[in-house]
């Protein structure tokens, strides 16, 4: 007769496993006031994603790596359209750099202006309020188009 080879209690992890640490909620405030509209979240680019409903509104980027510091933030999810009025409302509000554009509809509020968390949270209140200049629906993913080869010209061959 065999042996019964049933493994009994927690399975053991090999000591060089580490768990890999989440990152913290870059200006986590900003969560906290769009809390009654039940925000979800999604990492992006290395940033925290918030959507509301259907719409993605605000990118929360705070990295600290040399260099790649400039568009840390709260980033509005706008169109070129609106930039002139939101800028009234937030005077530093600017074009993200990384984008590698001059002028996008991303634009962000930049963590090291002195009026950063006060911007940040009027931001909100826009969101909450449902300000039609703040807030995409994203496009619908395009599927790939399965590469083929494209047919020879002239007469097929025997």
């Amino acid at each position: 007769m065999s042996k019964s080879r049933r493994k009994t209690g927690a399975p053991q992890l090999d000591a060089t496993l580490r768990v890999k640490q989440r990152k913290p909620v870059p200006h986590e405030f900003v969560l906290d006031a769009l809390a009654p509209l039940s925000p979800r979240t999604h990492p992006m680019f290395g940033c925290l994603a918030i959507y509301v409903q259907d719409k993605i509104v605000l990118i929360l980027r705070n990295k600290d790596k040399p260099g790649q510091t400039v568009d840390n933030g709260v980033w509005l999810a706008t169109t070129e359209e609106n930039h002139q009025s939101l800028r009234r409302d937030f005077p530093n509000m600017r074009s993200i750099k990384v984008l590698g554009k001059k002028v996008t509809g991303w634009q962000v509020l930049p963590s090291d202006a002195k009026d950063f968390e006060e911007a940040a949270l009027r931001a909100c209140e826009f969101v909450l309020a449902g300000d039609p200049r703040i807030g995409k629906v994203p496009g619908a993913r395009r599927a790939s188009k399965p590469k083929t080869k494209k047919a020879a010209k002239g007469h097929a061959r025997p």
